[in-house]
């Protein structure tokens, strides 16, 4: 099937000419500043400040990574539509190796408290996206990582489960016994398989309410898709808890 023809892939590239409208003209505050040791140049701090203007990848990276903006959410606007593009063509190389981190840039921005008009765009974008690396063999991004950017983006984990529940297709499944294999390990350990930065998201519950859904219904599919026994069992393990966990015969003998 030709690219053009993937319906996912087709949502997706309207949503990232969507960003490139919605945000166009938009620049940094005119006060705002970094430092030059640690960040850039006043020459590349001005490039901010101009609309329109593509930054080169370091400068892109830079900048989305900086956790001291004055008013991130100026800064997150500017470079959202170019940001956006690097993320879906896996360019963004996170400084510690998971697209999480670029979740916590948008979360920082708090677009989901800005008017409807831009937050719009940057919820379809994380849909179409999301829809995209569980429908697209072609898709860049493995989709538990698009999975982690989303969920510490949004602060839930809800919509993005509830949306790989409705996609049931070969590839939907092929995504999850993908997905748990990268998880099974933190899980194990009682922790979450992503980092959570934000501060007002909560990783426990985020931990949990993905133990609660991979425990009912991931169970169930991967048994219905002939996933392996083994990562079955893994699945089954999180519903034992201390001893019970440990000393089971499929325990897979992971030390923490």
């Amino acid at each position: 099937m030709h690219l053009t023809d993937r319906p996912a892939h087709r949502r997706l590239c309207a949503a990232l000419e969507n960003l490139s409208v919605t945000f166009r003209g938009m620049t940094a505050r005119p006060d705002e500043h970094n430092c030059e040791c640690h960040w850039g140049s006043p020459e590349e701090l001005a490039l901010l400040k101009a609309p329109d203007v593509e930054l080169e990848p370091d400068l892109l990276r830079r900048t989305w990574q900086a956790t001291d903006w004055s008013d991130h959410a100026a800064v997150l606007r500017r470079i959202l539509p170019q940001f956006a593009t690097v993320l879906v063509a896996g360019r963004a190389e996170p400084m510690f190796g998971g697209y999480e981190e670029a979740g916590y840039s948008l979360a920082r921005g708090r677009w989901q408290q800005w008017p409807e008009e831009h937050a719009g765009p940057v919820r379809e974008f994380l849909h179409a996206w999301w829809v995209q690396s569980l429908t697209d063999p072609d898709a860049v991004v493995p989709a538990h990582q698009v999975f982690a950017l989303c969920a510490e983006a949004s602060g839930t984990l809800e919509p993005w489960l509830a949306e790989w529940e409705r996609q049931t297709g070969h590839l939907g499944d092929l995504r999850l016994a993908e997905a748990v294999a990268e998880w099974e390990y933190e899980l194990l350990g009682d922790s979450l398989p992503w980092s959570v930065d934000w501060y007002e998201n909560d990783a426990e519950k985020m931990r949990a309410d993905l133990v609660v859904w991979l425990l009912g219904h991931a169970a169930a599919r991967l048994r219905a898709s002939g996933a392996s026994a083994e990562l079955q069992h893994r699945i089954r393990l999180l519903g034992l808890t201390d001893e019970d966990r440990w000393t089971d015969r499929h325990w897979p003998g992971h030390r923490y």
